[in-house]
């Protein structure tokens, strides 16, 4: 994705704030999540996690933004930006919907004057609540949401509302040079897997990014609490959404004054192009590229653009 080179120019900054909606964050004994995360705003203890088997929003704030430099697992993609958490996944009474969690994000992104990314790795939950806000917040936030795993043409919900409003931005995944199984693969080819999942595409489809990386991993034991390490292999189209999101936060960064809609342009212009010339429904616009995005946004920042 070019995020090293990115980095040269922003590594994140106070005027983004980064919502995540996934299931909450896996705690140990002492109540304490991953050691390699920053504690995020939420809505109460709302970010909790409550599931029986492992902590997926651990391994998505993780990729976004896992501390640096602190000789523990991998930075995050951005370092400085602050982070909301809330669980909208599962039955416990906390649990939020993506509306309701929506309009806390949004609320608190205004009154503090900040741009705002949500991160939906996730499919399902769609409202007409849900999608108003999106209508309505076209300006401030940007919706980065999963395309889904059925390895099918069609674009999950609530991601094909990428092909309605211009602040969605609907992820595919692509591979690296090896599969799960350890098989040699072509960068940046469609994530394809005859006996498992694969990325979705159609029409809408925004952009691809990266899948199957390592990432902070919590995974729940016999006591009910988490155990953590790092997930070597952060899987589907969730992980992808994670690395744009991250992308995205830099770009906004680097420049503030730009609009969501702005945002989701850059990045599909800056994209590396795959599959057929030009906007195709296996890539969309293309492979992400930070680098070349946060240079857009800032040439248009310092008017050379």
């Amino acid at each position: 994705m070019g995020v090293h080179n990115a980095w040269r120019f922003t590594k994140g900054t106070k005027n983004v704030m980064i919502g995540i909606q996934d299931t909450g964050l896996g705690t140990d004994s002492n109540g304490k999540i991953h050691s390699d995360l920053r504690k995020p705003d939420s809505i109460g203890k709302n970010y909790l996690d409550e599931s029986e088997n492992f902590s997926h929003g651990t391994l998505v704030q993780g990729s976004i933004a896992a501390k640096s430099n602190n000789k523990k697992g991998g930075a995050g993609i951005n370092w400085k930006s602050d982070l909301m958490h809330v669980d909208v996944v599962g039955d416990d009474a906390l649990d939020y919907n993506l509306a309701t969690a929506t309009q806390g994000m949004i609320d608190k992104a205004n009154a503090e004057g900040k741009r705002l990314v949500v991160n939906l790795s996730l499919t399902g939950g769609y409202s007409v609540e849900f999608e108003q806000m999106i209508a309505a917040n076209q300006d401030k936030a940007l919706f980065v949401i999963a395309a889904g795993n059925g390895n099918s043409n069609s674009i999950a919900s609530p991601a094909d509302l990428a092909a309605k409003y211009g602040n969605v931005v609907a992820v595919g995944a692509s591979w690296g040079t090896q599969d799960w199984y350890g098989n040699d693969t072509t960068p940046g080819e469609r994530v394809s897997y005859s006996n498992w999942w694969g990325s979705n595409y159609g029409e809408g489809l925004t952009l691809t990014a990266p899948s199957e990386f390592v990432a902070t991993s919590a995974s729940s034991n016999s006591s009910s609490q988490f155990d953590f390490s790092y997930n070597d292999k952060f899987n589907g189209t969730s992980a992808s959404t994670a690395n744009v999101s991250g992308v995205a936060s830099l770009v906004w960064s680097i420049n503030s004054n730009l609009s969501a809609i702005q945002i989701k342009a850059i990045i599909s212009e800056t994209a590396y192009d795959l599959g057929n010339e030009g906007y195709d429904t296996f890539y969309g616009n293309g492979f992400i590229n930070a680098d070349a995005a946060v240079r857009r946004a800032l040439a248009i920042a310092r008017g050379y653009a």
